[in-house]
């Protein structure tokens, strides 16, 4: 179970359990899971194609889509194929050093999840506070580097946690009670401190949760203020319309984020364990699956898109939403 080097204490892998206390539901709760993640795929593989082929969909509000696309398919597919390997096949082990590759991309990608929201919030807020200056000011140059700077914030501060890990002793086994390798599930397998493990994920959760939050909560208030001071009541709803695909991909995205977060650290005893590994679980698979309905049903370039698509009909771009 252990390399080389037994004073390292360092297992060859490590063995995901699934969910705790469930073991025989598997076979029942990976149906769900599958369908969800069959749903993501198609319908975030489809936003990204529909964005890339249509000329009119060649806008800022659309590549920010198209990047949360990419970004929620790559992050459900770190680990649902895996995950459903767990329940289907009773494949439970993981390569020590697969488990920390898994866990940088589950946490670089969550980070990145939010920061593309975040990006979004303030394509919103261009749109409506300044529209004369749309686009001008989001070119395609300070989309990709905006994009760019996204992915290296991620990186550069997800990328320790795997240090942070590699250095432990696992003198207590090499079971891991996850569906897939989470930071703190498998810093708690260690036998030695992990105080900087865990302080280190609180400061980065904070580092990309408060700030994200707060750029959302200070776009959406000046919004909301050049929305009230508008005259007409269908120039105000036709603004504010504009936001609801985004509101909503906020609250599925934040709501179970926020749930894991805060019962992981301030409720581990009074939630069972299976919750937590379940919620943990819809937390990556939940956005993935409904922000291409959510866009597909609000956005009605989207549905158009996919429409006037089907039919072999030339896309012309309209205003409304």
């Amino acid at each position: 179970m252990f390399g080389a080097n037994s004073s390292s204490l360092t297992p060859k892998f490590f063995i995901l359990n699934g969910i705790p206390g469930l073991e025989t539901a598997h076979i029942w709760i990976s149906l769900p899971f599958c369908f969800m993640y069959i749903i993501a795929l198609g319908g975030n593989c489809g936003l990204i194609y529909l964005i890339g082929h249509e000329e009119a969909l060649h806008r800022p509000m659309y590549y920010f889509l198209a990047l949360l696309s990419f970004t929620d398919v790559t992050l459900c597919t770190t680990t649902v194929p895996s995950m459903l390997c767990i329940f289907w096949f009773n494949l439970k082990e993981i390569d020590f050093n697969g488990c920390l590759a898994q866990m940088f991309f589950v946490h670089m990608l969550t980070g990145m999840e939010s920061g593309v929201l975040m990006l979004m919030a303030l394509d919103r807020y261009v749109a409506i506070c300044h529209p004369l200056r749309y686009a001008s000011i989001l070119t395609s140059a300070v989309i990709a580097k905006a994009g760019l700077a996204t992915l290296l914030r991620g990186v550069m501060l997800i990328f320790p946690f795997t240090f942070l890990t590699k250095r432990l002793p696992y003198c207590r086994g090499n079971f891991i009670p996850h569906t897939y390798c989470d930071h703190m599930s498998v810093a708690k397998v260690s036998c030695g401190k992990v105080k900087v493990n865990a302080i280190y994920g609180l400061m980065v959760a904070l580092l990309i949760g408060v700030f994200d939050m707060s750029c959302i909560s200070m776009s959406y208030t000046m919004i909301l203020r050049a929305v009230v001071s508008l005259s007409s009541t269908d120039a105000r709803h036709k603004a504010f319309s504009t936001c609801t695909s985004h509101i909503c991909a906020i609250v599925i995205t934040y709501i179970p984020a926020f749930f894991t977060f805060f019962t992981h650290r301030f409720g581990g005893h009074s939630i069972p364990h299976h919750i937590h590994i379940i919620v943990a679980n819809l937390y990556l698979l939940l956005p993935p699956t409904m922000n291409p309905i959510v866009y597909g049903i609000k956005t009605k370039q989207i549905r158009e898109g996919v429409i006037k698509f089907l039919l072999g009909e030339k896309f012309v771009f309209t205003q409304d939403t």
